[in-house]
């Protein structure tokens, strides 16, 4: 089989795997005019039309190369034409990209400059993925790197086929898509000349002041040399066996992660005591998942922040705190550890204030309304017995509670000083900061607690418990309160 061939049913058998064998389907291709981009471009060209894909070609001028950077962006736009596609260039400052947001590495801040340029042509086209061309030498690369940092799992299984977005996160983004994850830097320079199709070389690609030039350069060629002339092949068998056991244990902690962990706006609550019970590998992938959940994904988190974590979830009695990258910081606090960003010292939207609402009386009667960073909703009906509510969902939940108990109107407010509550089951009534106390919630999470209330008391403490006197039981009018966070 050759090289054409044999590379492009690679690609095919990626398409198929990603689902973007569909008709209509838009594919960004990243083309930096090199071997790899450049392959990957006629590779997707050539079956387009076979598979009805749409492509749209994307290419960054890093300006920091001067005229050899313009004749590689003038190099992408001619192939574009010549190959009658659609194409964005654009040309930034990677170093002032840098300075102005503060990032120590510039290989980093020219990734993010990139990531973001490509973020932004997908979506103006509507392409469901990015395509990259990314190959096995490069991934045998990124684990090394990462073995390097001294990475965990998720490092280890290096780069993968297709993923979402990760910088800066779209809220509803393409994904990335490498294609060429099977398939060799020499096939891909092969396979362009079997096509007579010439491309470009960066000279960026042999400066010595950036690490991955240092990894490709010297020290895999002396691996390779001196230690195990398939060094590569061991780094890519490493890689899948790594991906294999992180899928593996990321599904067991799916099982788990209700009962452990509580999402909210920009934060995530985990309990500790129900944590404790897991294996340290499920506690590990927990804390890492949390982390991503609050800053967008986990690119920063080393196993250092990971290992500290762990250590002051393990730790006796007594608030401590814990400043992690990216602005995230983590406190624990009444068997809770809570993950947050700085600045935001509370888990739910504001609800300072009261507010007033009259409750629907006739059956399926019901109402809507926002009040404040929240959306109630109102609606009688059959009584289907006793109800409970454990814990806040990731945005919002429902209780059904005793009409006639609530009375005429209802009010949502935040705590009194003095407010007293009789949580279900109990037959007589406790202060609400004993029972915030009791039920281990966050001082800072305290004042930012809705309350339903009536003339009667606290009927629910959202998110928490029902009071025992408000509950609806069989042959009681009932009615249906939701409340949720506002989009």
């Amino acid at each position: 089989m050759s090289t054409l061939s044999r590379l492009e049913r690679s690609v095919v058998d990626s398409l198929q795997r990603a689902g973007f064998t569909r008709a209509g389907t838009i594919l960004v291709v990243a083309c930096s005019g090199g071997p790899d981009s450049t392959a990957l471009l006629r590779f997707l060209h050539r079956l387009r039309t076979a598979h009805d894909i749409a492509l749209h070609v994307a290419h960054l001028n890093h300006d920091f190369r001067g005229a050899e950077a313009d004749h590689d962006a003038a190099f992408v736009q001619q192939l574009a034409d010549r190959l009658g596609l659609p194409c964005s260039i654009d040309k930034q400052d990677p170093i002032a990209y840098q300075r102005a947001r503060g990032i120590s590495s510039f290989e980093q801040a020219a990734r993010e400059m990139r990531y973001s340029f490509l973020s932004q042509v997908a979506s103006a086209t509507g392409a469901a993925a990015v395509a990259l061309g990314h190959t096995t030498d490069d991934q045998a690369e990124t684990v090394l790197m990462h073995i390097l940092r001294g990475s965990g799992l998720h490092g280890l299984r290096g780069m993968v086929e297709l993923v979402e977005w990760p910088w800066p996160q779209p809220e509803k983004g393409p994904l990335l898509f490498r294609p060429l994850l099977g398939v060799a830097k020499a096939d891909t320079a092969a396979y362009c000349r079997e096509l007579g199709q010439t491309y470009r070389q960066d000279s960026g690609n042999y400066m010595w002041r950036f690490t991955r030039n240092k990894v490709r350069l010297d020290l895999m060629p002396r691996l390779s040399r001196d230690y195990n002339p398939r060094v590569r092949d061991a780094l890519l068998r490493l890689s899948r066996a790594a991906a294999n056991e992180a899928d593996f244990i990321e599904g067991e902690l799916d099982r788990h992660w209700p009962t452990i962990a509580q999402e909210f706006d920009s934060a995530v609550r985990l309990n500790a005591d129900e944590f404790s019970s897991l294996h340290p590998a499920l506690q590990h992938h927990a804390l890492r998942r949390a982390y991503a959940i609050v800053a967008g994904d986990a690119r920063s988190l080393g196993e250092v922040h990971l290992e500290n974590l762990q250590a002051l979830m393990s730790r006796g009695p007594g608030s401590r705190a814990l400043d992690l990258p990216r602005g995230v910081c983590a406190r624990m606090d009444s068997g809770t550890l809570r993950i947050v960003r700085k600045g935001n010292s509370q888990t739910n939207p504001e609800s300072a204030g009261e507010y007033s609402i009259d409750l629907p009386s006739m059956t399926g009667e019901a109402f809507e309304t926002v009040l404040g960073g929240w959306r109630l909703r109102a609606q009688v009906v059959d009584s289907p017995g006793i109800q409970s509510i454990p814990v806040l969902p990731a945005r919002g939940c429902s209780v059904v509670l005793n009409r006639d108990a609530l009375g005429e109107s209802a009010t949502v407010r935040s705590r009194r000083p003095g407010d007293r509550f009789q949580p279900s089951g109990m037959t007589g009534t406790k202060k609400l900061q004993d029972y915030f106390v009791d039920a281990k919630v966050p001082r800072e999470q305290r004042d930012h607690i809705p309350l339903l209330a009536c003339d009667r008391g606290v009927a629910w403490v959202v998110g928490h418990r029902v009071a025992e006197w408000a509950l609806a039981r069989n042959g009681d009018v009932s009615v249906r309160v939701s409340i949720s966070i506002v989009e």
